[in-house]
């Protein structure tokens, strides 16, 4: 008797949505409410309360101060010693490395959701050649390809097409070779607008800003290990900030220095040796600072000011010389702002995007991706 053969085919079950305990209901909601308050734990505490007395998130089982006591076993915050130098329970709490990183891992999974990691990778160029990534794309052998970039599957294919499958036969004339794409590594500085206009008017700016940096240093730093991150921050003046001062970001009462932050940020990306280099500006528009040779500042912040405006067309300008691209990722709707904006865009022949908050972090990842400009030899 013939032994009938079992069907094989998919499975289906029901999804059962994995049950949140009691702590991860609230770390993901104190993540957020930290988030908005640049690090301050007292105050996103503070916030936790409220939401639970109006919303009741926790039970006689499950307190915020178990919660609490629960942040620091799992060693996201620690306790600051006391200015004596001592411990004791009385010093205050603050966010530990671990939580640091785990803001940026949640902003990337916010606003890149469906990216996955990649063990590494750099950006490709739309140039093929000799490269180091296959690029799915064939062409005839010639003499001096290396015998590794042989496609041998497309070459016998050629073979039977062009002398039958009778007679095998391979001629030179039948071997292709598959192209590959060459890979870029990307030098990008991040300039965030730390001006008091980003919390103008009730609406909060900087936070949108200082998420999508967050996602953006931990993209780069784990699909594109090799491209580099420099980020700096520009009010008064410019200054740069380590990826683990993100979190801590927060607006002052500052002008708005843009020709100070492009300085730096030609400054920073001068000492790289990546052929390819690029400016990301997070701003509201307006620039109304400038440095003066003796330590001072000029500030005019009615309208736009020609004497600052002039300062960073040339600026914008310098950076084209410098064949270094400004995106500008614009927040505010403003049109006279807007036509500045395009001014500026025209002079460093870069590019610029009129973008509300919820938007601005896949515009930048887009914008990011796409850049691969320059070809590597």
């Amino acid at each position: 008797m013939e032994k009938k053969k079992r069907p094989t085919g998919f499975v289906f079950t029901k999804h059962v949505p994995k049950e949140q305990t009691p702590f991860e209901r609230l770390f993901e909601i104190f993540q957020e409410l930290i988030t908005h308050t640049s690090g301050d734990f007292d105050e996103a505490i503070d916030w936790l309360r409220q939401l639970d007395e109006e919303y009741k998130l926790t039970t006689s089982e499950y307190t915020i101060d178990d919660f609490i006591e629960d942040l620091k076993k799992k060693g996201y915050i620690r306790e600051e010693m006391n200015p004596d130098g001592q411990g004791g329970g009385d010093g205050s709490l603050k966010m530990s490395e671990k939580l640091e990183r785990s803001l940026r891992k949640r902003a990337l999974g916010q606003i890149f959701g469906k990216l996955k990691r990649s063990a590494g990778g750099n950006h490709k160029t739309k140039y093929t050649g000799q490269g180091d990534e296959q690029a799915g794309e064939f062409r005839n052998y010639q003499f001096g390809d290396a015998l590794e970039q042989i496609s041998m599957t497309e070459s016998l294919r050629n073979a039977q097409i062009n002398h039958g499958l009778g007679n095998f036969n391979l001629t030179e004339d039948d071997l292709v070779v598959e192209e590959n794409m060459y890979k870029a590594q990307m030098s990008t500085v991040l300039m965030i607008d730390i001006s008091h206009s980003m919390i103008l008017y009730g609406e909060d700016r900087i936070t949108p800003a200082k998420k999508v940096a967050m996602a953006l240093s931990e993209f780069i730093t784990t699909r594109y290990p090799k491209d580099t991150l420099d980020i700096l921050v520009f009010g008064n003046d410019a200054w740069p900030i380590k990826i683990k001062d993100l979190p801590y970001l927060n607006v002052g009462p500052y002008h708005t220095n843009t020709v100070a932050g492009l300085q730096l940020a030609m400054d920073l990306l001068r000492r790289k040796r990546n052929t390819n280099k690029q400016i990301f500006m997070i701003t509201d528009g307006k620039p109304s600072c400038l440095n003066l040779p003796d330590g001072t500042y000029y500030k005019n912040s009615v309208g736009l000011d020609p004497h600052i405006v002039k300062k960073c067309y040339m600026m914008a300008r310098q950076a084209r010389k410098l064949h270094i691209p400004i995106t500008t990722f614009m927040i505010a709707e403003d049109p006279y702002l807007m036509q500045f904006v395009d001014h500026f865009t025209a002079a460093n022949q870069g590019k610029a995007f009129y973008t509300g908050l919820k938007g601005l972090g896949e515009m930048i990842f887009t914008d990011y991706e796409q850049n691969r400009r320059k070809r590597i030899r």
